[in-house]
């Protein structure tokens, strides 16, 4: 197992695809942070269309996009890489288009504008996870994709609040947001399909023989990564909602939990994984599903104070969370690049950003309706769910060391 000991920037830039490619992370993060938090207030104001309609209409789309998920695994396997990053950053240029095409009250074409960005959101993480495995290789890889994550966390940030200080335009101002969007998607796609990144099994396998090779099936790491995506959701959806029914807290708290989230997340991701080098991929995803679960008992804490000192214990117990996340995300999609054999990469990754999405698709509405139970029910539960899914983690290891004594080919270090 190798072990990265220093960050070094010009390293990590090549294993994450070279300038062109970061530049178009970059731009392609800054599209997504300034149109989608937005993309809610745009059915509603600009498209005049009820609240309920438009999220309805974005939850479908969303989902929906999940669909593409096996075309995209098997287009991968037949090499591509950046054709395939750049095509799901184009996808949302037409959805964009849709947006800004949409009359007032045209709730399909909102609903097929959300789609088009769903499917681009859902392929471009598997997408991009295969493009840096071709060209980086064991913790080298793993420290690329946690670069990424991190640029990509600054860039939406800045975008986020460029648009929110751009929302006292009103619609127009709006409508200029998503076609700045638009632009952004584009010049992102131009830039990651210029760099050429293509994989040799497309070059030395025959197609049937790439359709016919099963991908590892992973049950159990997929299965509790729908589970772990739950944190994701917690900044934005589990923290405000108690902040502010429960303790009727001022906006101003929630605002700093996700400011404090994205800091830490930008600042922290690469230092984190790097150090997290030393220990298997698959011990550092259990230990991240034992913070997480350590932080919503933290949480269900915090709730149990007044209204003086609840506010602050939750958001301390925030950054509790965070790092758990930051352990996460630098070590799941790392696992799979490192269990999947390259000629099924595509769909293991494919099926893995499955669960992501589902998880992140469900998880809004499973935590508001634990909420409504009570803060037991909603970190109780979150708990319990969270150290099944590490110990499914840690018992499906002993699992792929079997399969792999039988000749299933697996890799040191996961």
């Amino acid at each position: 197992m190798t072990t990265i000991t220093r960050i070094q920037p010009r390293v990590l830039i090549r294993a994450s695809g070279g300038p062109r490619y970061a530049i178009a992370l970059a731009v392609d993060a800054l599209g997504t942070g300034l149109i989608r938090p937005f993309l809610l207030l745009y059915g509603v104001t600009v498209l005049k269309l009820s609240p309920p309609v438009t999220g309805t209409a974005m939850t479908v789309g969303t989902v929906a996009g999940l669909a593409c998920m096996p075309a995209v695994g098997r287009w991968l396997d037949r090499g591509a890489r950046s054709t395939v990053v750049a095509a799901s950053m184009l996808v949302r240029v037409l959805g964009v288009v849709l947006l800004l095409a949409a009359p007032t009250g045209h709730v399909w074409l909102f609903a097929m504008a959300a789609l088009f960005l769903g499917i681009g959101n859902q392929a471009w993480p598997a997408a991009h996870a295969a493009l840096v495995a071709t060209v980086a290789h064991g913790r080298e890889r793993d420290t690329a994709l946690a670069g990424a994550r991190a640029l990509r966390n600054a860039a939406i940030g800045v975008a986020a609040l460029i648009a929110t200080v751009c929302l006292a335009g009103g619609t127009t101002a709006l409508r200029a947001l998503a076609v700045v969007t638009g632009l952004a998607y584009l010049a992102a796609a131009a830039l990651a399909w210029s760099v050429h990144v293509h994989a040799r099994p497309a070059e030395t396998s025959p197609a049937k023989d790439l359709d016919d090779e099963p991908a590892p099936r992973m049950l159990a790491l997929l299965a509790a990564n729908v589970i772990y995506v739950f944190c994701l959701n917690v900044p934005e959806v589990a923290i405000p909602l108690i902040l502010v029914t429960q303790f009727h807290a001022s906006p101003m708290w929630p605002g700093a939990v996700l400011v404090a989230n994205t800091v830490l997340v930008v600042t922290l991701q690469v230092p984190v994984t790097v150090l997290m080098s030393r220990f298997t991929r698959r011990t550092v995803l259990v230990l991240s599903g034992v913070v997480l679960a350590v932080s919503y008992l933290g949480f269900l804490a915090a709730t149990s104070l007044g209204h003086g000192w609840g506010p602050a214990a939750v958001a301390a117990v925030s950054v509790v969370c965070t790092i758990g996340e930051i352990i996460y995300a630098g070590s799941a999609t790392a696992l799979v690049t490192a269990i999947a054999p390259a000629r099924v990469l595509g769909r293991a990754l494919s099926r893995f950003q499955f669960s992501t999405g589902f998880g992140l698709a469900v998880s809004p509405a499973v935590i508001t309706a634990l909420a409504t139970r009570g803060p037991a029910a909603l970190w109780g539960t979150l708990t319990a769910a969270t150290v099944l899914s590490a110990s499914a983690v840690a018992i499906e290891k002993d699992q792929g060391a079997r399969l792999g004594g039988r000749g299933r080919r697996t890799r040191a270090g996961s």
